[in-house]
């Protein structure tokens, strides 16, 4: 398929039309996607890999599709890309009046709070999508994550070769936290409310004698909270967002005791 969405798509780039049996190819992925059997981004060999031809598919999928009225029981839609109907053998708890765009992934255990998941998108087993978080197109969430209250994951699909915003597995992300453009939270980090984390946001690990500056990832089971850096401009001093590393969850403890741990010894906001 790999071979065959990178033809379509250049031919299309080219000015070339879509033809049906491309149109059977593109949905093909789309269902993939849909049933977890391929991912847009997967850790192979401990290394985060994006696959360029499967956001491809998804660009070419809204080329072929066009708006129309999506029903559902209780509530109707008008766009292009048609809303997961759960049968309720997946094993996944949704509550109304949440939403997952066909083309996203929700594994078994996973429970999504009225939230919003695009398409592309993979949410792993035991997640919790809490209320009003989206996950955007493209995002990986593993499992055993906390998504709290109105936490925005950014959507990455173009370009095609970009990668997503990653939180591995055990993460928790308090209320309102913003983590967008490809940024990547490695296994079981801990997001204090209102943490905000874009590419270009310096990312200050204060836990030593000296700070120690990064952007665009969170090392494993870091706590992290909301900072300000000062920073000088022709009109005088202001400050500057940052988000502040103070601390580490412990890895030889249990998850959870380990996550309320952190958050009494650091004093985290939820």
């Amino acid at each position: 398929m790999k071979n065959q969405i990178s033809e379509i798509f250049e031919n299309s780039s080219a000015g070339k039309e879509i033809t049906a049996s491309d149109k059977l190819a593109i949905a093909e992925v789309i269902n993939q996607l849909d049933h977890g059997k391929i991912r847009v981004c997967e850790n192979i060999d401990n290394k985060w890999v994006t696959h360029e031809w499967v956001k491809k598919a998804i660009l070419l999928y809204f080329k072929i599709q066009t708006n129309v009225v999506l029903d559902t029981e209780h509530w109707s839609y008008f766009d292009k890309v048609p809303v997961k109907k759960w049968k309720g053998t997946e094993g996944v708890r949704v509550v109304p009046p949440a939403v997952a765009r066909v083309g996203s992934f929700i594994e078994k255990g996973a429970i999504l709070m009225p939230s919003y998941v695009n398409i592309g998108a993979y949410v792993g087993a035991g997640t919790m999508v809490d209320t009003w978080a989206t996950v955007g197109s493209c995002a990986q969430v593993g499992a055993n994550v906390h998504l709290s209250g109105g936490v925005g994951i950014g959507g990455v699909l173009e370009p095609a070769q970009a990668q997503p915003v990653i939180i591995e597995d055990d993460c928790f992300l308090g209320s309102r936290c913003i983590v967008v453009e490809g940024v990547h939270l490695e296994k079981g980090v801990v997001l204090g409310a209102g943490v905000t984390i874009t590419a270009s946001t310096k990312i200050i690990d204060v836990t030593g004698s000296t700070p120690k500056i990064m952007k665009g990832h969170v090392p494993a089971n870091s706590v992290v909270i909301p900072g300000v850096e000062n920073k000088t401009f022709a009109a005088g001093t202001f400050g500057v967002p940052c988000a502040l590393i103070i601390g580490q969850r412990q890895e030889s403890t249990n998850k959870k005791t380990s996550l309320n741990q952190a958050l009494r010894d650091y004093g985290v906001s939820v």
